[in-house]
């Protein structure tokens, strides 16, 4: 059922329960997703997912947009900002960088990955995890979740241009990866 953003919102921000019953279908299935690419784990991104919905709901006051798109963003920001908070948990060390959990995600995928999956997928999973966050994260936003560079930006607050060249980049190493393991075979 679409609603009228206005009213919707204004609805949200009044703790209506049909009102988050609508965000939670609406967004559940999208966000999930945009979370498991980031974290890898099946359950800790359901835990994630829930916490996207339990800050949204006790941050749904400080919302300033009125349209769809806005909503769109900020939901995206609180999963994407909860997704790197469960990320930081996995560091090895206090100085170590958010970067240094990838071979631990890349182990969860190997673990997590179905055998009957196909091989081009695999790959493809296994070049996307090998980059650096900021890279991974416009990748898939802008690849998997099909996000405008704009809407990027307001959910990241990176500048349009440090996405574009980020997404650019991790582009050319997802293609010498994919073409390293052709060779490789």
């Amino acid at each position: 059922m679409k609603k009228d953003t206005a009213e919707l919102i204004a609805r949200l921000k009044s703790n209506e329960v049909a009102a988050f019953d609508w965000l939670i279908e609406q967004y559940s299935e999208r966000l999930y997703w945009h979370i498991r690419r980031v974290v890898v784990q099946h359950e800790e991104s359901e835990d994630v997912l829930q916490e996207t919905f339990v800050r949204a709901y006790t941050s749904i006051s400080e919302f300033r947009g009125e349209a769809e798109s806005s909503l769109t963003a900020w939901m995206y920001r609180i999963a994407t900002t909860q997704a790197i908070k469960a990320l930081r948990r996995r560091k090895r060390g206090i100085f170590s960088s958010i970067d240094s959990v990838r071979g631990d995600l890349l182990a969860t995928f190997e673990q997590e990955v179905d055998p009957s999956a196909d091989e081009i997928v695999v790959r493809l999973q296994k070049a996307v995890l090998a980059l650096p966050t900021k890279q991974r994260l416009a990748f898939n936003m802008r690849y998997y979740d099909e996000l405008s560079f704009e809407q990027i930006s307001q959910i990241t607050g990176q500048s349009v241009s440090t996405l574009k060249t980020n997404y650019h980049y991790a582009v050319q190493k997802i293609k010498e990866q994919v073409r390293v393991v052709e060779i490789d075979e």
